[in-house]
């Protein structure tokens, strides 16, 4: 529950693991620790976000906090392939990122995903791509928006250095329509002067993905993203 996840005072590291073979099954497993040994190592906030099918078997081996990658917008009942939330839940999701922009949502279903996060009291990450969607989605009251121009997921260009003026103008936006909400940079981010620009820029943290789970030693990786904050 998200009142239990006690998050350090510090930056926040969510690693999604999409679906990979390299972040599936006992793979998971693998990459999970090394991001909770990272935590420990380092006090740095860490959050993973493995497949589904992966929740429980993640989130029984870790103290850092799991998220769903999606959760959908249905009730309890005939709603057969879809993602329940007190499934995720009850699977030891901590909560899940929202409106991935590999997994698009409508905004009626991401409002509802957001209230049904907080009636659970469940961390919620909606993933936005511009200043104008993220200052929306901050309106509808998450934890975190995470601003990632889909143009440069996967790309190796981090955000931080091809568009700063998106996380700077987000970073304004938030804090003007709702300042409790935390934003996150995504995109490109994948080495620790990635991240220090991220953060010197307003950013409270970061969402990433193959930059870590593809790198020859993702612990190595994860500790040199972590290494100027």
């Amino acid at each position: 529950m998200l009142e239990d996840l006690e998050l350090k005072d510090t930056p926040i590291v969510i690693l999604n693991f999409k679906t990979y073979l390299e972040s599936t099954g006992e793979r998971a497993l693998e990459l999970a620790s090394i991001c909770q040994d990272v935590a420990d190592e380092t006090g740095v906030n860490m959050a993973v976000a493995p497949q589904h099918m992966d929740l429980h078997l993640v989130s029984d081996a870790v103290e850092i906090p799991v998220l769903a990658q999606h959760i959908d917008a249905v009730d309890a009942g005939g709603h057969t392939g879809s993602i329940l939330a007190e499934c995720a839940r009850d699977a030891g999701a901590a909560g899940t990122l929202i409106n991935h922009s590999e997994k698009r949502m409508q905004l009626a279903d991401i409002e509802w995903v957001i209230s049904r996060m907080k009636e659970l009291e469940m961390m919620s990450v909606v993933c936005t791509n511009n200043v104008m969607t993220t200052a929306a989605a901050a309106a509808l009251g998450p934890d975190f928006v995470a601003v990632e121009p889909p143009e440069l997921i996967g790309s190796g260009i981090p955000v931080s250095r091809a568009e700063p003026e998106v996380i700077t103008g987000s970073v304004d936006a938030v804090k003007k329509v709702n300042p409790e909400v935390s934003v996150l940079c995504g995109a490109g981010i994948s080495t620790g002067d990635d991240m220090k620009a991220a953060v010197d820029l307003g950013a409270e943290g970061v969402l990433l993905a193959s930059g870590i789970i593809l790198a020859d030693s993702p612990r190595d990786a994860l500790l040199d993203l972590v290494s100027k904050v």
